[in-house]
């Protein structure tokens, strides 16, 4: 018998709950987290942990779920915290550029995978500018 996609276990103490997700966060499960999430919600939980230690894979759809309860969440004074989040996850949240709106997650840059060759980046460097003073500014009052 083939193991679920996901399971989701809630273990909740007071106004914060514990959430640990099993297995692969896509399309076909997400509606699963969202419910869960909700759920929570509903039931005036204020701070969810959420562990991903044994997440396989999670798409975009996920990372929207995520995002979604965390904007939810920090509108009523709460927090959503992911913990040990995948690979995947990390490197969408890199990308993205939003890895600082849910705490716990890595907010660095990855390094590359190994085996790749780092690509430089171009960066433009504005020119130099001198400040003038501030009298010079001011038309000379001080």
């Amino acid at each position: 018998m083939p193991l679920p996609p996901l399971t989701i276990h809630r273990h909740d103490r007071r106004r914060r709950a514990l959430i640990t997700l099993a297995g692969e966060i896509d399309l076909e499960t997400v509606p699963l987290v969202r419910a869960s999430l909700d759920r929570c919600l509903r039931d005036g939980i204020r701070t969810i942990d959420v562990d991903l230690t044994p997440v396989t894979f999670c798409d975009c759809s996920g990372l929207n779920a995520f995002l979604h309860a965390s904007q939810r969440l920090t509108a009523v004074g709460g927090t959503l915290r992911l913990h040990h989040p995948p690979r995947t996850l990390v490197l969408m949240l890199d990308v993205a550029g939003c890895g600082f709106l849910l705490p716990g997650v890595p907010f660095r840059r990855l390094p590359p995978p190994p085996g790749s060759t780092p690509v430089a980046r171009a960066t433009a460097v504005p020119p130099h500018r001198p400040v003038p003073p501030v009298s010079a500014i001011a038309g000379g009052a001080v």
